[in-house]
């Protein structure tokens, strides 16, 4: 599968698994501390490989996003302007109508349970489907 293929679940989370690696150093580890996060905050989430290879975390439409620069590992919230940030983890794109992120640098740790919060409240903004009787 190329980089800029999309997948979606098991396939997705095998993309992420390998990002992790080849990133390595400090950006593995933080992006894998992030990712792990996530998936304890929502045991439901999905795993998706998208945008020219982005991961992203899913649960009724797209909670956050993750990506590694140079400086940084990146968390873009999809609908992060309207989620309640009482720790003030983001910390990037606070200009936006909508996005809101929180770019972790080398050396620096973000609080699990706050940002654990950050993802139950965007899972929650993204609503349920209709319930199937």
């Amino acid at each position: 599968m190329k980089n800029n293929e999309q997948a979606t679940g098991e396939a997705a989370s095998r993309l992420i698994d390998q990002r992790i690696l080849d990133l390595g150093g400090w950006r593995g580890e933080t992006l894998a501390r992030m990712r792990a996060l996530i998936l304890e905050a929502d045991p439901e989430m999905t795993e998706e490989w998208k945008w020219m290879g982005t991961p992203v975390w899913s649960h009724h439409g797209i909670v956050c996003t993750g990506e590694a620069y140079k400086k940084a590992v990146k968390l873009t919230f999809a609908k992060g302007a309207r989620l309640p940030d009482p720790s003030g983890l983001f910390n990037s794109s606070l200009e936006g109508n909508t996005r809101r992120a929180i770019d972790i640098h080398e050396g620096e740790k973000v609080d699990a349970g706050a940002f654990k919060a950050l993802v139950k409240a965007a899972v929650a903004l993204n609503g349920l489907p209709a319930k199937k009787r």
